[in-house]
């Protein structure tokens, strides 16, 4: 099932590619912001999005990101979205180190 996920903005990290750090539930996934972005992206940083397959979809309110954070903890959608962001980051961090050996 595809899905958006509520993130937070916590860093502008290239603002020339448009690109961000979100973070979803204590994991951080560098975000494309082109969907969300006004004149100046510093302005994003804190602010809640709606984060699908690794772009900031939507900007939302953080009562309306904790409302929808429980009910997909609820329904179990959040957990395994987690896990496989959480694995797709193992998977690129191991492939940056074999890079370096």
């Amino acid at each position: 099932m595809c899905l958006g996920i509520p993130g937070q903005i916590v860093a502008i990290t290239d603002a020339a590619r448009q690109m961000a750090m979100a973070e979803v539930s204590g994991v951080r996934r560098e975000v494309n912001v082109a969907c969300v972005l006004g004149a100046d992206p510093a302005e994003l940083v804190g602010q809640w999005a709606l984060i699908h397959v690794g772009f900031a979809m939507a900007l939302i309110d953080e009562d309306e990101a904790a409302k929808t954070l429980q009910a997909l903890h609820d329904l179990g959608e959040a957990q395994e979205t987690l896990a496989q962001m959480a694995e797709g980051d193992a998977a690129l961090q191991g492939r940056a180190t074999e890079g370096r050996a």
